[in-house]
Protein backbone atom coordinates (compact mmCIF):
# COMPACT_ATOMS: atom_id res chain seq x y z
CA UNK A 1 0.00 0.00 0.00
CA UNK A 2 1.35 3.38 -0.95
CA UNK A 3 2.12 5.80 1.84
CA UNK A 4 -0.34 8.61 2.24
CA UNK A 5 0.62 12.25 2.13
CA UNK A 6 -1.12 14.00 4.96
CA UNK A 7 -3.34 16.49 3.20
CA UNK A 8 -2.59 19.04 5.90
CA UNK A 9 1.01 19.21 4.71
CA UNK A 10 -0.01 20.20 1.21
CA UNK A 11 -3.02 22.23 2.30
CA UNK A 12 -0.95 24.98 3.84
CA UNK A 13 1.21 25.17 0.75
CA UNK A 14 -1.77 25.19 -1.61
CA UNK A 15 -3.95 27.86 0.06
CA UNK A 16 -3.21 30.61 -2.46
CA UNK A 17 -3.68 28.41 -5.50
CA UNK A 18 -7.44 28.89 -5.29
CA UNK A 19 -6.91 32.65 -5.40
CA UNK A 20 -4.77 32.33 -8.51
CA UNK A 21 -7.34 30.20 -10.27
CA UNK A 22 -10.22 32.56 -9.65
CA UNK A 23 -8.29 35.71 -10.51
CA UNK A 24 -7.58 37.16 -7.05
CA UNK A 25 -3.97 38.03 -6.35
CA UNK A 26 -2.52 37.80 -2.83
CA UNK A 27 -0.03 40.55 -2.09
CA UNK A 28 2.14 38.74 0.46
CA UNK A 29 5.83 38.17 -0.23
CA UNK A 30 8.38 35.64 0.98
CA UNK A 31 12.12 35.24 0.79
CA UNK A 32 13.48 32.53 -1.43
CA UNK A 33 14.89 29.45 0.27
CA UNK A 34 18.60 29.91 0.97
CA UNK A 35 19.68 26.64 -0.62
CA UNK A 36 18.06 27.51 -3.96
CA UNK A 37 19.83 30.86 -4.23
CA UNK A 38 16.74 32.14 -6.00
CA UNK A 39 16.50 35.71 -4.76
CA UNK A 40 13.00 37.08 -4.21
CA UNK A 41 12.75 40.86 -4.58
CA UNK A 42 9.55 42.47 -3.33
CA UNK A 43 10.10 45.88 -4.91
CA UNK A 44 7.75 45.53 -7.86
CA UNK A 45 8.03 49.26 -8.63
CA UNK A 46 11.77 49.13 -9.23
CA UNK A 47 13.13 48.63 -12.76
CA UNK A 48 13.53 44.94 -13.47
CA UNK A 49 15.98 44.76 -16.32
CA UNK A 50 17.20 41.41 -17.56
CA UNK A 51 20.25 39.79 -16.02
CA UNK A 52 22.61 41.00 -18.77
CA UNK A 53 23.68 37.48 -19.69
CA UNK A 54 25.97 35.29 -17.62
CA UNK A 55 24.42 32.50 -15.55
CA UNK A 56 21.66 34.54 -13.93
CA UNK A 57 18.04 34.95 -14.99
CA UNK A 58 15.31 37.20 -13.65
CA UNK A 59 11.59 36.40 -13.56
CA UNK A 60 8.32 38.10 -12.63
CA UNK A 61 5.86 35.99 -10.60
CA UNK A 62 3.14 36.87 -8.14
CA UNK A 63 2.29 34.23 -5.56
CA UNK A 64 4.69 33.47 -2.68
CA UNK A 65 2.62 30.47 -1.61
CA UNK A 66 2.11 28.87 -5.00
CA UNK A 67 4.05 29.62 -8.18
CA UNK A 68 7.07 31.19 -6.48
CA UNK A 69 7.92 28.00 -4.54
CA UNK A 70 7.60 26.20 -7.88
CA UNK A 71 10.16 28.55 -9.43
CA UNK A 72 12.44 28.07 -6.43
CA UNK A 73 12.14 24.30 -6.85
CA UNK A 74 13.05 24.62 -10.54
CA UNK A 75 16.07 26.81 -9.73
CA UNK A 76 17.32 24.31 -7.14
CA UNK A 77 16.81 21.43 -9.56
CA UNK A 78 18.67 23.15 -12.39
CA UNK A 79 21.51 24.21 -10.08
CA UNK A 80 21.92 20.68 -8.69
CA UNK A 81 22.17 19.16 -12.15
CA UNK A 82 25.35 20.59 -13.61
CA UNK A 83 24.74 24.35 -13.27
CA UNK A 84 26.47 25.19 -9.98
CA UNK A 85 26.71 28.91 -10.62
CA UNK A 86 23.12 29.35 -11.84
CA UNK A 87 21.05 32.04 -10.14
CA UNK A 88 17.36 32.86 -10.54
CA UNK A 89 16.16 36.20 -9.19
CA UNK A 90 12.41 36.11 -8.57
CA UNK A 91 10.86 39.58 -8.58
CA UNK A 92 7.59 39.30 -6.69
CA UNK A 93 4.61 41.15 -8.13
CA UNK A 94 1.46 41.86 -6.15
CA UNK A 95 -0.68 40.10 -8.74
CA UNK A 96 -0.84 38.81 -12.31
CA UNK A 97 -2.21 42.18 -13.40
CA UNK A 98 1.17 43.73 -12.52
CA UNK A 99 2.85 41.47 -15.07
CA UNK A 100 0.24 42.32 -17.68
CA UNK A 101 0.69 46.05 -16.96
CA UNK A 102 4.47 45.77 -17.28
CA UNK A 103 4.17 44.09 -20.68
CA UNK A 104 1.59 46.66 -21.79
CA UNK A 105 3.83 49.56 -20.76
CA UNK A 106 6.87 48.05 -22.46
CA UNK A 107 5.01 47.11 -25.62
CA UNK A 108 3.25 50.46 -25.93
CA UNK A 109 6.52 52.37 -25.64
CA UNK A 110 8.56 49.91 -27.66
CA UNK A 111 11.06 49.82 -24.78
CA UNK A 112 11.43 46.37 -23.23
CA UNK A 113 14.45 47.25 -21.06
CA UNK A 114 12.51 47.13 -17.78
CA UNK A 115 11.17 43.63 -18.35
CA UNK A 116 12.88 40.63 -16.73
CA UNK A 117 14.20 37.68 -18.70
CA UNK A 118 11.06 35.62 -18.04
CA UNK A 119 7.50 36.41 -17.02
CA UNK A 120 4.78 34.18 -15.58
CA UNK A 121 1.62 34.89 -17.56
CA UNK A 122 -1.96 33.70 -17.28
CA UNK A 123 -2.85 31.31 -20.09
CA UNK A 124 -6.10 32.93 -21.09
CA UNK A 125 -4.48 36.31 -21.82
CA UNK A 126 -1.31 35.44 -23.69
CA UNK A 127 -2.78 35.31 -27.20
CA UNK A 128 -4.14 38.85 -26.84
CA UNK A 129 -0.87 40.22 -25.48
CA UNK A 130 1.19 38.51 -28.15
CA UNK A 131 -1.10 39.89 -30.83
CA UNK A 132 -0.92 43.41 -29.37
CA UNK A 133 2.86 43.27 -28.73
CA UNK A 134 4.31 40.57 -31.02
CA UNK A 135 7.88 41.65 -30.32
CA UNK A 136 7.54 41.27 -26.54
CA UNK A 137 8.09 37.50 -26.38
CA UNK A 138 10.70 35.06 -27.67
CA UNK A 139 9.67 31.74 -29.18
CA UNK A 140 10.72 28.54 -27.37
CA UNK A 141 11.46 26.88 -30.68
CA UNK A 142 14.76 25.05 -30.44
CA UNK A 143 14.32 24.20 -26.76
CA UNK A 144 14.80 20.51 -25.99
CA UNK A 145 11.20 19.78 -25.03
CA UNK A 146 8.91 16.92 -26.02
CA UNK A 147 5.67 18.89 -26.28
CA UNK A 148 3.64 15.69 -26.48
CA UNK A 149 4.42 15.28 -22.77
CA UNK A 150 1.85 18.03 -22.14
CA UNK A 151 -1.89 17.98 -22.75
CA UNK A 152 -2.89 19.47 -26.10
CA UNK A 153 -5.41 21.82 -24.47
CA UNK A 154 -2.83 23.29 -22.10
CA UNK A 155 -0.25 24.12 -24.75
CA UNK A 156 -2.89 25.38 -27.19
CA UNK A 157 -2.96 28.68 -25.29
CA UNK A 158 0.74 29.32 -25.78
CA UNK A 159 1.12 27.95 -29.31
CA UNK A 160 1.00 30.88 -31.71
CA UNK A 161 1.32 30.54 -35.48
CA UNK A 162 2.53 27.00 -34.97
CA UNK A 163 5.33 27.98 -32.57
CA UNK A 164 5.58 27.29 -28.84
CA UNK A 165 6.04 30.35 -26.66
CA UNK A 166 5.07 29.28 -23.14
CA UNK A 167 6.37 26.64 -20.74
CA UNK A 168 3.43 25.27 -18.72
CA UNK A 169 3.58 25.56 -14.92
CA UNK A 170 0.31 24.88 -13.12
CA UNK A 171 -2.55 22.63 -14.09
CA UNK A 172 -6.11 24.01 -14.22
CA UNK A 173 -7.73 20.62 -14.88
CA UNK A 174 -11.23 20.47 -13.41
CA UNK A 175 -12.20 17.94 -10.79
CA UNK A 176 -15.67 16.77 -9.82
CA UNK A 177 -15.52 15.89 -6.13
CA UNK A 178 -18.31 14.18 -4.22
CA UNK A 179 -18.99 13.58 -0.53
CA UNK A 180 -18.98 9.79 -0.44
CA UNK A 181 -20.75 9.69 2.94
CA UNK A 182 -23.66 11.76 1.58
CA UNK A 183 -23.86 9.60 -1.53
CA UNK A 184 -23.90 6.46 0.64
CA UNK A 185 -26.65 7.90 2.81
CA UNK A 186 -28.73 8.19 -0.35
CA UNK A 187 -27.78 4.74 -1.63
CA UNK A 188 -25.11 5.72 -4.17
CA UNK A 189 -21.40 5.12 -4.73
CA UNK A 190 -18.77 6.96 -6.79
CA UNK A 191 -19.41 4.51 -9.61
CA UNK A 192 -22.99 5.77 -9.76
CA UNK A 193 -21.82 9.34 -10.49
CA UNK A 194 -19.01 8.52 -12.93
CA UNK A 195 -19.74 8.46 -16.65
CA UNK A 196 -23.35 9.61 -16.28
CA UNK A 197 -25.57 12.09 -18.09
CA UNK A 198 -26.51 15.45 -16.65
CA UNK A 199 -30.11 14.24 -16.58
CA UNK A 200 -29.11 11.33 -14.34
CA UNK A 201 -26.99 13.68 -12.23
CA UNK A 202 -30.06 15.87 -11.75
CA UNK A 203 -32.16 12.89 -10.64
CA UNK A 204 -29.53 11.90 -8.07
CA UNK A 205 -29.21 15.51 -6.97
CA UNK A 206 -32.91 15.80 -6.33
CA UNK A 207 -32.74 12.75 -4.07
CA UNK A 208 -29.71 14.08 -2.23
CA UNK A 209 -31.40 17.43 -1.57
CA UNK A 210 -34.65 15.79 -0.47
CA UNK A 211 -32.87 13.48 2.00
CA UNK A 212 -30.04 15.68 3.27
CA UNK A 213 -30.81 19.30 2.37
CA UNK A 214 -27.47 19.53 0.55
CA UNK A 215 -27.04 20.66 -3.04
CA UNK A 216 -25.08 18.28 -5.25
CA UNK A 217 -23.29 21.24 -6.87
CA UNK A 218 -22.74 24.98 -6.49
CA UNK A 219 -21.17 27.76 -8.55
CA UNK A 220 -20.63 31.50 -8.36
CA UNK A 221 -23.74 32.89 -10.02
CA UNK A 222 -22.03 36.14 -11.05
CA UNK A 223 -18.91 34.57 -12.54
CA UNK A 224 -20.49 31.31 -13.68
CA UNK A 225 -17.72 29.03 -14.93
CA UNK A 226 -19.99 25.99 -15.01
CA UNK A 227 -21.27 26.88 -18.48
CA UNK A 228 -17.74 26.87 -19.89
CA UNK A 229 -16.71 23.70 -18.03
CA UNK A 230 -19.77 21.76 -19.17
CA UNK A 231 -19.29 22.88 -22.76
CA UNK A 232 -15.59 22.06 -22.84
CA UNK A 233 -16.38 18.57 -21.55
CA UNK A 234 -18.49 18.24 -24.71
CA UNK A 235 -15.63 19.51 -26.88
CA UNK A 236 -17.77 22.56 -27.68
CA UNK A 237 -17.11 26.32 -27.56
CA UNK A 238 -19.35 29.34 -27.12
CA UNK A 239 -17.36 30.89 -29.97
CA UNK A 240 -17.20 30.24 -33.70
CA UNK A 241 -14.61 32.04 -35.80
CA UNK A 242 -14.26 34.71 -33.15
CA UNK A 243 -17.99 35.38 -32.81
CA UNK A 244 -20.14 34.41 -29.80
CA UNK A 245 -22.53 31.71 -30.98
CA UNK A 246 -25.19 30.86 -28.42
CA UNK A 247 -28.73 30.55 -29.76
CA UNK A 248 -27.45 28.93 -32.94
CA UNK A 249 -25.49 26.27 -31.07
CA UNK A 250 -27.68 23.35 -29.89
CA UNK A 251 -25.14 22.19 -27.30
CA UNK A 252 -24.88 25.66 -25.76
CA UNK A 253 -28.66 25.82 -25.51
CA UNK A 254 -28.89 22.31 -24.05
CA UNK A 255 -26.19 22.99 -21.45
CA UNK A 256 -27.88 26.21 -20.37
CA UNK A 257 -31.23 24.42 -20.14
CA UNK A 258 -29.65 21.79 -17.88
CA UNK A 259 -28.13 24.46 -15.63
CA UNK A 260 -31.41 26.32 -15.26
CA UNK A 261 -33.25 23.07 -14.57
CA UNK A 262 -30.72 22.05 -11.90
CA UNK A 263 -30.96 25.46 -10.25
CA UNK A 264 -34.76 25.33 -10.13
CA UNK A 265 -34.68 21.85 -8.59
CA UNK A 266 -32.15 22.75 -5.87
CA UNK A 267 -29.59 20.39 -7.37
CA UNK A 268 -27.37 23.39 -8.19
CA UNK A 269 -26.95 26.37 -5.88
CA UNK A 270 -26.04 29.56 -7.74
CA UNK A 271 -24.21 31.67 -5.18
CA UNK A 272 -24.55 35.45 -5.03
CA UNK A 273 -20.83 36.03 -5.55
CA UNK A 274 -17.43 34.36 -5.15
CA UNK A 275 -17.40 34.75 -1.36
CA UNK A 276 -20.82 33.17 -1.09
CA UNK A 277 -19.62 30.33 -3.31
CA UNK A 278 -16.49 29.54 -1.31
CA UNK A 279 -17.39 30.62 2.22
CA UNK A 280 -21.02 29.60 2.41
CA UNK A 281 -21.50 26.69 0.05
CA UNK A 282 -18.14 24.90 0.32
CA UNK A 283 -16.66 25.96 3.66
CA UNK A 284 -20.18 26.36 5.01
CA UNK A 285 -20.83 22.71 4.11
CA UNK A 286 -23.95 23.27 1.99
CA UNK A 287 -22.88 20.96 -0.84
CA UNK A 288 -22.20 17.30 -1.50
CA UNK A 289 -20.35 18.02 -4.75
CA UNK A 290 -17.74 20.48 -6.05
CA UNK A 291 -16.75 21.03 -9.68
CA UNK A 292 -14.01 23.50 -10.65
CA UNK A 293 -10.34 23.80 -11.47
CA UNK A 294 -8.28 21.73 -9.04
CA UNK A 295 -7.15 24.94 -7.33
CA UNK A 296 -10.48 24.72 -5.45
CA UNK A 297 -9.01 21.91 -3.33
CA UNK A 298 -7.50 24.17 -0.60
CA UNK A 299 -10.95 25.73 -0.08
CA UNK A 300 -12.46 22.28 0.39
CA UNK A 301 -9.69 21.28 2.79
CA UNK A 302 -10.58 24.12 5.16
CA UNK A 303 -13.40 21.91 6.45
CA UNK A 304 -11.20 19.53 8.43
CA UNK A 305 -14.16 17.51 9.67
CA UNK A 306 -14.78 16.35 6.09
CA UNK A 307 -11.34 14.80 5.70
CA UNK A 308 -11.60 11.34 4.20
CA UNK A 309 -15.14 11.92 3.00
CA UNK A 310 -14.37 13.33 -0.46
CA UNK A 311 -13.31 11.57 -3.66
CA UNK A 312 -12.84 12.93 -7.19
CA UNK A 313 -13.93 11.74 -10.61
CA UNK A 314 -14.73 13.09 -14.07
CA UNK A 315 -17.65 15.32 -15.07
CA UNK A 316 -21.07 14.20 -16.30
CA UNK A 317 -21.87 14.99 -19.94
CA UNK A 318 -24.93 15.23 -22.16
CA UNK A 319 -24.58 11.67 -23.46
CA UNK A 320 -22.89 10.08 -20.44
CA UNK A 321 -19.25 9.85 -21.55
CA UNK A 322 -16.69 10.89 -18.95
CA UNK A 323 -16.09 14.63 -19.24
CA UNK A 324 -12.84 16.58 -18.95
CA UNK A 325 -12.37 20.33 -18.67
CA UNK A 326 -9.93 22.95 -17.40
CA UNK A 327 -10.26 26.31 -15.67
CA UNK A 328 -7.25 28.52 -15.02
CA UNK A 329 -3.48 28.08 -15.21
CA UNK A 330 -0.31 29.93 -16.20
CA UNK A 331 2.92 29.46 -18.17
CA UNK A 332 6.40 31.00 -18.34
CA UNK A 333 7.48 33.20 -21.27
CA UNK A 334 10.88 34.56 -22.31
CA UNK A 335 10.78 38.31 -22.97
CA UNK A 336 12.42 40.36 -25.69
CA UNK A 337 14.72 41.83 -23.04
CA UNK A 338 16.41 38.51 -22.27
CA UNK A 339 20.16 38.76 -23.01
CA UNK A 340 20.74 35.02 -22.77
CA UNK A 341 17.86 33.24 -24.46
CA UNK A 342 19.87 30.02 -24.76
CA UNK A 343 20.19 29.85 -20.97
CA UNK A 344 16.51 30.71 -20.49
CA UNK A 345 15.40 28.02 -22.92
CA UNK A 346 17.71 25.46 -21.35
CA UNK A 347 16.52 26.31 -17.83
CA UNK A 348 12.85 25.98 -18.79
CA UNK A 349 13.43 22.83 -20.83
CA UNK A 350 15.37 20.99 -18.12
CA UNK A 351 12.99 21.91 -15.29
CA UNK A 352 9.32 22.48 -16.12
CA UNK A 353 9.88 20.94 -19.55
CA UNK A 354 11.20 17.56 -18.47
CA UNK A 355 12.00 17.13 -14.77
CA UNK A 356 9.79 15.16 -12.40
CA UNK A 357 12.03 16.47 -9.59
CA UNK A 358 10.90 20.04 -10.32
CA UNK A 359 7.27 18.95 -10.29
CA UNK A 360 7.61 16.83 -7.15
CA UNK A 361 9.12 19.72 -5.20
CA UNK A 362 6.63 22.21 -6.67
CA UNK A 363 3.80 20.03 -5.40
CA UNK A 364 5.30 19.47 -1.96
CA UNK A 365 6.40 23.06 -1.36
CA UNK A 366 3.78 25.07 -3.24
CA UNK A 367 0.89 22.72 -3.90
CA UNK A 368 1.40 23.17 -7.64
CA UNK A 369 -0.08 20.30 -9.63
CA UNK A 370 1.86 20.34 -12.87
CA UNK A 371 0.94 19.71 -16.49
CA UNK A 372 3.91 17.47 -17.34
CA UNK A 373 2.23 14.11 -17.95
CA UNK A 374 5.22 11.85 -17.00
CA UNK A 375 5.39 13.58 -13.59
CA UNK A 376 2.13 11.85 -12.73
CA UNK A 377 4.05 8.58 -12.46
CA UNK A 378 6.41 9.78 -9.72
CA UNK A 379 6.14 8.40 -6.19
CA UNK A 380 5.08 11.81 -4.89
CA UNK A 381 2.21 12.12 -7.37
CA UNK A 382 1.20 8.48 -6.81
CA UNK A 383 0.82 8.81 -3.04
CA UNK A 384 -2.63 8.96 -1.56
CA UNK A 385 -4.15 12.04 0.05
CA UNK A 386 -5.94 11.58 3.35
CA UNK A 387 -8.53 14.29 2.72
CA UNK A 388 -9.64 12.42 -0.40
CA UNK A 389 -9.97 9.04 1.29
CA UNK A 390 -6.45 7.99 0.34
CA UNK A 391 -7.09 8.63 -3.36
CA UNK A 392 -3.98 9.47 -5.45
CA UNK A 393 -5.63 12.62 -6.73
CA UNK A 394 -2.49 14.32 -8.06
CA UNK A 395 -1.59 11.60 -10.55
CA UNK A 396 -5.27 11.35 -11.44
CA UNK A 397 -5.49 15.08 -12.16
CA UNK A 398 -2.39 15.02 -14.37
CA UNK A 399 -3.81 12.06 -16.29
CA UNK A 400 -7.17 13.79 -16.67
CA UNK A 401 -5.44 16.91 -17.98
CA UNK A 402 -4.23 14.96 -20.97
CA UNK A 403 -7.85 14.35 -22.03
CA UNK A 404 -9.16 17.94 -21.89
CA UNK A 405 -10.54 18.91 -25.32
CA UNK A 406 -9.06 21.90 -27.12
CA UNK A 407 -11.80 24.38 -28.01
CA UNK A 408 -11.91 27.86 -29.52
CA UNK A 409 -11.00 30.61 -27.05
CA UNK A 410 -11.54 34.36 -27.11
CA UNK A 411 -10.12 37.51 -25.55
CA UNK A 412 -13.74 38.29 -24.67
CA UNK A 413 -14.19 35.12 -22.65
CA UNK A 414 -14.92 36.98 -19.41
CA UNK A 415 -17.19 39.49 -21.10
CA UNK A 416 -19.37 36.69 -22.44
CA UNK A 417 -19.22 34.86 -19.12
CA UNK A 418 -20.70 37.89 -17.36
CA UNK A 419 -23.61 38.17 -19.78
CA UNK A 420 -24.28 34.42 -19.82
CA UNK A 421 -24.24 34.27 -16.03
CA UNK A 422 -26.91 36.97 -15.95
CA UNK A 423 -28.92 35.09 -18.56
CA UNK A 424 -28.89 31.93 -16.42
CA UNK A 425 -29.98 33.81 -13.30
CA UNK A 426 -32.78 35.57 -15.16
CA UNK A 427 -33.98 32.29 -16.70
CA UNK A 428 -33.91 30.60 -13.31
CA UNK A 429 -36.12 33.40 -12.04
CA UNK A 430 -38.68 32.96 -14.85
CA UNK A 431 -37.35 34.80 -17.91
CA UNK A 432 -37.29 33.10 -21.31
CA UNK A 433 -33.89 31.41 -21.72
CA UNK A 434 -33.61 31.88 -25.48
CA UNK A 435 -34.38 35.58 -25.17
CA UNK A 436 -31.73 35.90 -22.47
CA UNK A 437 -29.12 34.03 -24.50
CA UNK A 438 -29.83 36.19 -27.53
CA UNK A 439 -29.33 39.29 -25.37
CA UNK A 440 -26.02 37.91 -24.05
CA UNK A 441 -24.86 37.21 -27.58
CA UNK A 442 -25.91 40.64 -28.85
CA UNK A 443 -24.30 42.49 -25.91
CA UNK A 444 -21.01 40.68 -26.39
CA UNK A 445 -21.01 41.33 -30.13
CA UNK A 446 -21.62 45.00 -29.41
CA UNK A 447 -18.62 45.17 -27.08
CA UNK A 448 -16.41 43.40 -29.61
CA UNK A 449 -17.55 45.78 -32.32
CA UNK A 450 -17.19 48.78 -30.04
Amino acid sequence: MKKKILSAVLSAAMVASMLVGCGAQPAATQEAAADTKAEASTDAAAPAASSEGGNKLTVFAWDPNFNIPALEAAAADYKANGHDDFELEIIVQSGSSDVESAVTLAGSSGDYSNLPDIVLFQDHWIQKYHRDYPDAFVSLEGADVNWSDFGAEKISYSTIDGQHYGMPVDNGTAIFAYRTDILAECGYTMADVTGITWDRFTEIGEEVYAKTGKHLLSMDGDGNDLIYLMLQAEGESQWKDGVPTLVGNPKVVSICEKIVDMAKKNVLYLANDWSDYTDQTIIGDMVAGVCNGNWIIPTMEQVADNSGKWEITTMPTLDGHEGYASNGGSSLYITANCKNTDLAKDFLAKTFGSSSQTYDESLLKGGVIGCYIPAGQSDVYQQGVDFFNGQAIYSTIVEMGGHVPTIEQSDYHYTLRTYMAAAIINARDGADLMTELQAAEDQTKFEIGG
